[in-house]
């Protein structure tokens, strides 16, 4: 099973030989010097927009401190929103207020929150799910439909709810051990297409196998 190309901007082709305009590889879509995004992981939304970044991650400007960055593989749903650093107040003075915002010599220097957001690489993040700033989601992980995720989430667990919480991992340590030291999502394209069948049958002996 080949790998579709990482190039193109609309990566589905639907059955009359039209581009699924819904759903894009960020990597290709993507213009923005604060956002990147690896190959092959794509974003669907129902009402496509003009500039995905904006769509996705609204408070995240060319002027801001922090960073969003999306692992390879990813998978994010229609309505999922990622909540930047420069979206937060700050929580020093006697009122949360952002009183220099509105003053044109001081606002782009009035940052009180700077921290990246970080995706890993292979994770699914669920309809509507809401990022919060300076989250770290790591490898594999789920991200639960509706869920309001902050902090940082481990490898391979599936976060629920709101505020967000693990409920459980998808596999046992030592195969997430096994899974990290693979980090198949680093191959090159054609050692991928070869594990398909492995990846798909959750075969992770199979997936070593591969790798050798």
């Amino acid at each position: 099973m080949p790998l579709p190309d990482p190039s193109r901007r609309y990566p589905i082709t639907l059955p009359d030989g039209s581009a699924h305009a819904g759903t894009v590889f960020l990597s290709e879509a993507i213009d923005h010097p604060r956002f990147q995004a690896g190959a092959f992981s794509y974003a669907s939304d129902f009402e496509p927009p003009e500039d995905w970044a904006h769509r996705l991650a609204p408070y995240l400007f060319a002027c801001s401190e922090e960073s969003l960055s999306i692992g390879k593989f990813c998978q994010i749903a229609h309505g999922v929103r990622f909540l930047t650093s420069s979206a937060n107040h700050s929580t020093d003075g006697l009122s949360y207020y952002p009183f220099p915002i509105f003053d044109p010599d001081n606002m782009e220097a009035f940052q009180p929150d700077t921290r990246d957001t970080v995706i890993g690489n292979d994770v699914w993040i669920g309809y509507g799910a809401l990022i919060l700033p300076g989250a770290e989601i790591g490898h594999g992980a789920i991200i639960g439909a509706g869920s309001v995720v902050r902090g940082t989430v481990p490898d391979y667990a599936i976060v629920t709810g709101n505020p967000g919480q693990v409920a459980r991992k998808r596999f046992d340590d030592d195969t997430i051990a096994r899974l990290i030291a693979l980090a198949w999502w680093d191959w090159p394209v054609a050692r991928i297409e070869a594990a398909l069948p492995a990846i798909l049958a959750g075969d992770i002996g199979a997936l070593e196998d591969v790798s050798c």
